[in-house]
């Protein structure tokens, strides 16, 4: 429901309320008034009222004994007189509707009027003459001339006023009070359901405008309101993503040229060494002439492999490389990666060994093109090493409830204790004498792994060789 809809419906059901409040308050306050005050006086209203009908009605039996003749007689209409006044009422004799004997005085208007509506066969209890209610009672005379009189005795009727101006003075107090209540409540329901959120949404609007996405927006209001707080939160986050990844992607951008500047100096200047070593005829010999040559190219062939290793980590660090996962055997796919690399341990003269621990065949969901450039980085730099002659690697699968963990296990040098946290961090090198690499095979190992939703750690002694562990969830 929107803005304009709600604030109709709640305005009208708050007019609903007061009314049906002030009812039934106007209901408790007649009953609880004829209880405590209204009893006494209604009992004495109701049996004057009484006294005044059967009083009027004596009155109108002795008249019609008397005849019309007697109601001429001065002293007839004496004693009528006093006994009306006893009454509060007032006695009109008529001759041909002329007036011949009033104890008060009536407009034509009004005798007409008691004569038309009295005369009815069906007339009403009581009659209103000139703004005031009265009972009244009739009594016709058929004259021997042909002529018709009249007698009129009225009793004003006494109205309780001064309960029924409480009453209304309650009446209008109430639903005042009652309708101000309810316009409050709905003010306070608007307030803190649109415009207390409206205030504090155009604070974070200008958070944001002036770069502070550090301040979360509350999902709070009613409907729309909530929806735009839920909406303009969603933006907050995204935008903060967005310029936290472009953040670390200028922050990466500087940190590769820095490395590249660094770490590609010695082999570029090594290349441009040997190429002038050639130009300028040091190498005399053929052989003199292929061992530079050949050194070029090594020194070229692991530029490459330096600027590969740099791009592929910077895309895996911004999450903008892709992953082609599949359901595979641990098993076959660590038999195929041994046989991969079989040849090549063998020609640099080092054992590799796959043990199985695992008790089944088990599966996991993997990229295996991304997996096996984690095991190719770990196994460079087991070779890197491992001495050559009596080099062995061996890699370990076993498996606990829920993973499974891939041990490649080295009998090299080992790693001092104190370097050993900082292993899988970029460009850093355990052992700086023995660069060989652009010291992001580990770093790039980590990110795979993490992006299998998995774990790497390593643990090493010195002197007794590395272990890296790999967990992997099962399928």
């Amino acid at each position: 429901m929107d803005f304009t809809k709600r604030f109709f419906t709640m305005n009208a059901l708050a007019m609903l309320a007061s009314i049906s409040l002030t009812l039934l308050a106007v209901v408790i306050f007649i009953a609880t008034y004829t209880k405590v005050f209204g009893y006494e006086v209604q009992s004495k209203g109701l049996q004057r009222a009484f006294e005044v009908r059967a009083a009027i009605g004596e009155l109108q039996r002795q008249a019609q004994m008397a005849g019309f003749d007697q109601l001429l007689d001065q002293q007839y209409q004496n004693e009528l007189t006093r006994r009306v006044n006893v009454l509060g009422a007032s006695a009109v004799l008529l001759k041909n509707r002329e007036v011949l004997y009033a104890t008060k005085s009536f407009s034509k208007f009004d005798i007409e009027k008691s004569l038309i509506l009295s005369g009815e066969e069906t007339h009403p209890d009581t009659i209103e003459l000139d703004g005031d209610n009265y009972q009244f009672a009739r009594v016709d005379y058929k004259l021997q001339s042909g002529d018709m009189g009249i007698l009129l005795l009225l009793a004003p009727i006494q109205m309780n006023t001064g309960f029924y101006w409480l009453l209304g003075g309650f009446t209008l107090g109430f639903f005042t009070l009652v309708f101000l209540v309810m316009n409050l409540w709905v003010s306070y329901r608007f307030s803190r359901g649109i415009v207390t959120p409206i205030s504090r949404l155009k604070a974070a609007a200008n958070a944001i405008s002036e770069g502070d996405l550090s301040r979360g927006i509350a999902e709070e209001g009613e409907g729309e309101v909530r929806e735009l707080c839920r909406t303009l939160e969603l933006m907050r986050i995204k935008l903060k993503e967005s310029v936290y990844l472009q953040e670390k992607y200028d922050d990466n951008r500087k940190f590769l040229v820095s490395s590249i500047s660094h770490d590609l100096k010695t082999p570029v200047t090594s290349i441009k060494g040997y190429i002038e070593g050639i130009i300028d005829g040091v190498a005399k010999t053929p052989e003199k002439l292929e061992e530079y040559l050949e050194t070029a190219r090594s020194k070229a062939i692991l530029v490459n492999a330096m600027i590969d290793d740099l791009l592929l980590y910077s895309k895996l660090d911004l999450n903008q490389l892709p992953y082609h996962f599949e359901k595979s055997d641990v098993l076959a796919y660590f038999e195929d990666c041994v046989a991969d690399y079989k040849y090549e341990f063998e020609k640099a003269d080092i054992a590799i060994e796959l043990i199985n621990e695992m008790k089944e065949s088990v599966q996991v969901l993997i990229d295996r093109e991304r997996l096996k450039r984690v095991v190719q980085n770990i196994l460079d730099n087991a070779m890197t090493y491992v001495e050559k002659g009596r080099g062995q690697v061996m890699i370990m699968l076993r498996e606990t409830r829920t993973s499974v963990i891939i041990e490649i296990r080295d009998n090299g040098k080992g790693i001092p204790e104190t370097k050993l946290p900082h292993i899988f961090e970029r460009f850093y090198q355990a052992d700086p004498s023995r660069k060989s690499g652009s010291g992001l095979g580990l770093a790039i190992a980590k990110q795979i792994i993490e992006g299998h939703e998995g774990k790497i750690w390593a643990t090493s002694q010195v002197g007794e060789g590395t272990r890296i562990m790999i967990s992997l969830k099962k399928f």
